[in-house]
Order: C-alpha cells, then structure tokens, then sequence
C-alpha cells in the first residue's frame, strides 16, 4: 500500500497543491512556450523542484510533476529523440520525489507523508491551444490511444504514488483512459474539466462521465479541476450520483477565464483564504482538495488551514 492509498483510509481531508506553472511564473521563469512548465524539465530542474518544495512548505500533502504537457509528440517536436523525451518525462516524478526527500529531510519530525502524483495531461494540453478547455479535438480514439499509452507506461513505472489523469474535457478521451488504466500498477484519479454545473467541457454530462470509472480497478478517486471554483460544489453531487463509492478529487483553478489566443487570463480570482467555500466542498463529500490554475502555495496554506479549523484542531 503507497501513499496515496494509505492517504484513502485515513480520516480527513487531503491538500493539493496549487498551478505548478503559476508558482514558476511567480519565481520569474517565462513558461509561455508550448511545453509551459514542461520546457524547465530540461533547461532548468531545480526550478521545479523549488516550486514543489514550496508547495510542501506551504502546507500541502501532494505534489503533481511537472508532466501534465510532458509527451513524445511535444519534446520531439523540438528536436528530442524518443529516448530523451522519456526520460524527461520519467524525470518529472524525480523531481517530484527529490523535492519531498528534501522536505522531509528538512522536517525529520513531522507526521505528514506527501504524495506524488504524476501528472496525465490531456491531449489538448500537448496542443497548447487551449483546447484542454473545450474537447475540440480532430483525433480518432486510436490516436488518442497511442498518445496517451506511452506516457502512461512511462509514468507507471516512475515511483509515482498516483497518476493523476487531469483537465480531460472529452468523452472519448476519458474512454481511451478508463481502457489503458486498467493495465497500470500504480492507483490513479481523473478529474475533469467542466463548462457547467452539470457538464464535462465538451457537454457530455459530468455523471456521465464518471459512471464510466464507477468499478473502475485502478482509479480510486474521481473528480474536477481546472473549472471555476463557483461550479465545483454542484460538480461533486454530480460526481457521487455517478460513482458514489470513489473518493472526490477537486482542485479548481482562480475563476478567472484564460485566453488561448495570446496566454493572458482575464475576471476576478476567488480567493481560497476566505472568498471560495473550501468548507463547503469538504462537507459536500470531496477528499483531496486543493488548486490549479492561478492559485500558488499561499492557497495551499490556506485551504490548509481553512480545513484544520473545521475540524477543530
């Protein structure tokens, strides 16, 4: 039993972490290109390890690597071979576990044990158009298919505590998952990006969607994230109404809208030290609760303590 599992069994909720690309920015690394954050597994490591590292610092109880636009198709398109665009993306969970040995190095009493999640981006996000937001893709399933399984075997094997199949806007996407998790090892979560209330991006209905993980083996916990933070709590009922047994999963980005177009992000951020209703998602049935999108370790700090004072300790 890892981490991840023991984290299921124990009572109370679990933090995430925040936008992993949002706290490089914060640091001042240009992630604008197509890889994002993805490009530092390269050129710049210890980048993402301190950017993890904050976020274990801050609070949190699972770090995500930083493979979500990590593929084979991305690194090779500028000039990578096969080999070296595995061993980046292995590299990603690496990075992910240097930066918790550091932390509990750093913290030889503390009771928390932080999970590693390796993150399965979308397609879209190896398109960097943002289509991770809308499902419009021009791929048959077999494509899908072949996109997806070779990360997935790498990341299976890598040391990761959980994949994290993240952002999935489209139902044939979330099909070609449900099929190639349930060869994996290592336990998984999905988690969906949604347009509304009740609906996954490409407006297939969200419990839909789910039903489809609902006896699902290897995926232990279902979910949303990267959606505006004022659906999520409608989102979970739809997530227990079509698989009521599986843990919850919720880490919604800022609520502000992003434009694909020039990569600026326009609206009004909810705050997760007060304005979003953390309390309310915990009560509402979600486990693991934390960030995406725009939100750094301060949120993580935050939902942190927002929860422990619910508890009363």
């Amino acid at each position: 039993m890892n981490m991840f599992e023991k984290a299921l069994l124990r009572a109370g909720p679990v933090v995430l972490d925040g936008g992993l690309a949002t706290e490089l920015e914060t640091q001042g690394f240009d992630i604008a290109g197509v890889l994002w954050s993805a490009a530092l597994l390269q050129t710049n490591p210890d980048a993402i390890v301190n950017a993890h590292r904050a976020y274990l610092d801050a609070g949190a109880d699972c770090i995500i690597s930083a493979s979500y636009q990590a593929s084979r198709m991305g690194f090779m398109s500028l000039g990578l071979s096969a080999t070296a665009s595995d061993q980046l993306i292995a590299g990603s969970v690496e990075l992910a576990c240097t930066a918790r040995s550091e932390f509990l190095a750093a913290n030889p009493t503390t009771s928390r044990l932080p999970i590693v999640a390796a993150s399965v981006g979308p397609y879209g996000a190896a398109l960097a158009d943002g289509s991770e937001y809308t499902g419009s893709y021009d791929i048959s399933a077999a494509e899908l298919r072949e996109f997806h399984s070779s990360r997935l075997e790498i990341l299976d094997r890598s040391g990761a505590d959980v994949l994290a199949c993240e952002t999935i806007p489209d139902i044939v996407e979330a099909e070609v998952l449900c099929d190639l998790l349930r060869d994996v090892a290592t336990p998984a979560w999905i988690a969906f990006s949604c347009r509304d209330e009740q609906r996954i991006s490409d407006g297939t209905l969200l419990s839909e969607a789910v039903a489809l993980f609902a006896d699902h083996p290897r995926v232990l916990a279902i979910g949303i994230n990267c959606t505006p933070p004022g659906l999520i709590t409608a989102l979970i009922g739809e997530v227990l109404k079509g698989a009521p047994q599986k843990a919850v999963v919720v880490y919604p980005n800022s609520g502000e809208t992003y434009h694909a177009a020039n990569n600026t992000w326009s609206g009004v951020a909810c705050d997760l030290d007060g304005g979003c209703p953390v309390n309310e998602w915990r009560n509402a049935g979600a486990k693991f609760i934390g960030g995406c999108c725009r939100t750094g370790p301060a949120d993580s700090a935050a939902v942190r303590a927002r929860l422990k004072k619910q508890a009363g300790r």
